[in-house]
Formats: C-alpha cells, structure tokens, sequence
C-alpha cells in the first residue's frame, strides 16, 4: 500500500494485488482464484476492499457446480465471461445466466440456491463477487439483466448501481462498470464521495490506473480520491466496483 500527493489535495491511497498473488484451489471440478479470504485460503491484509467482500475468478469444467447452499447479509453478484450457467434458488427462480448477463441475489434473512454449468462438456468462467449490504436482514431478491458487449467499446458500461436506474440494483452504496477498450483510450472516472473508494480488475490486456500498469487479472484498489485516470495500454477488458471504504 502506497500513496501519492500534492500541496493541494488529499492523497491517494493505493493497494496493488497481482494476479500471481490471489489464493488459489483447483478441485477438478473448479479452479478457482481468490482476490481476498475465502474458504480455506487466509490472507489477514486481504479480508476485504471496504465494502467489497469477494472476488472469485471460477472456472467450473462440463458438468461440475455448485449444489444447494446457504448465504444470507450479503449481496452476491455473478458475471459470467464464457459459457452459460444455471441458477436456482428458493425464492422460486431458476434461470440460465450467460456471457453479457449480470445477476445479483440480495441474501437478506437467508436464501439456498444452487450454481451448476448448463452444458456438460464446456466450461464456464465467471466472476462470483460479494459486497456487505448497507442494511442487514432485508427481503432476499433475485435480478438479473442483459448487456450488449458493444456497449462497453470505448466507454464505461454501469451494470450495477444502487438504485437499479442503471444495471441491477444492489443495497449498497456501490457502482459497478465493465469497459472494453481499445488501445489508447483513456478517460478519468469519478468516484461518488468522499468515503468511496473504486477496485479496477483487469480481465484480459493491460490497463494503467493513475499511470500504475495492471496485466491481466491483476487487481488495484484507489480511495482518498476524487478520480482516477484510466487508459488502456493494449486492447484490454476491465471491470471497475466502487464501493464505500466504511458501512
């Protein structure tokens, strides 16, 4: 953890955490890395990113899942990046989640659901992130909704937003954006307070936030700021979560 100022502003916190530097399970079935604890991977200065809880980078082979279990008080998203994997749950849902589909399940008081690969012979990859809710034992909900790939060419797609106007909703003070950019392309994003803090996870080429390069599934975390700066240094694909430091 660094920090950079000037005579003028607060400074800028950083956290850097390289792909190599995840926690990592392979159980045939799933592969999977680990950005902060989980499971039977422990890291003290990884528990979390303010409200960010988990971020899982799972590759589940033809035919494995997830069987039916609990979660509750957290708000659970999944972004599939290749394949389509089915999701039911006790609130009566089942549905296929596919590459370009966001879903997110608020927790609340408690909900089981399951997580299986629809085909049985192609894998899927998807990103499984957990954030804490900004209130506790709320009404478990399910959403999801579709997104054109397109749409993030050069720009900052929002999928998910407080109040649901932009993508799906999720009880937090939190913003989620997918980009893919060409090489080149930069721009500044700005945070919406000052007690949020923004983690940018590249998911395939090279990006630089603040001038600070990130490979592919490298991870960097920025608060204490009013804005980052982002540009892509080869064609590249990212996600950025902006989440509140404190809950």
């Amino acid at each position: 953890m660094d920090s950079t100022s000037d005579s003028t502003a607060v400074a800028a916190q950083y956290v850097h955490h390289p792909a190599d530097s995840r926690g990592h399970a392979n159980h045939g079935w799933l592969d999977t890395y680990h950005s902060f604890s989980f499971a039977n991977w422990h890291n003290p200065e990884r528990m979390h990113f303010g409200a960010l809880r988990v971020l899982n980078d799972d590759y589940v082979a033809g035919g494995g899942g997830f069987g039916t279990h609990p979660h509750d008080n957290m708000e659970i998203v999944s972004i599939p990046l290749e394949g389509n994997l089915e999701h039911q749950d006790n609130m009566g849902n089942q549905a296929v989640i596919r590459s370009g589909d966001v879903q997110i399940m608020s927790a609340g008081t408690g909900v089981m659901h399951s997580e299986k690969n629809q085909s049985a012979s192609d894998a899927v990859r998807f990103l499984q992130i957990w954030v804490y809710p900004n209130e506790r034992d709320l009404q478990p909900r399910y959403d999801q909704e579709s997104f054109d790939r397109s749409a993030e060419r050069n720009t900052l797609l929002p999928v998910v937003s407080p109040d649901g106007a932009q993508g799906v909703q999720m009880h937090q003070s939190a913003w989620f954006h997918l980009g893919s950019w060409d090489q080149g392309h930069n721009e500044s994003y700005r945070l919406h307070g000052a007690n949020q803090g923004v983690y940018a996870f590249v998911l395939e080429g090279t990006v630089e936030i603040d001038g600070r390069p990130l490979n592919r599934r490298d991870g960097m975390g920025v608060w204490d700021t009013e804005s980052i700066a982002i540009s892509a240094s080869e064609n590249a694909r990212f996600l950025l979560m902006e989440v509140p430091m404190e809950w």
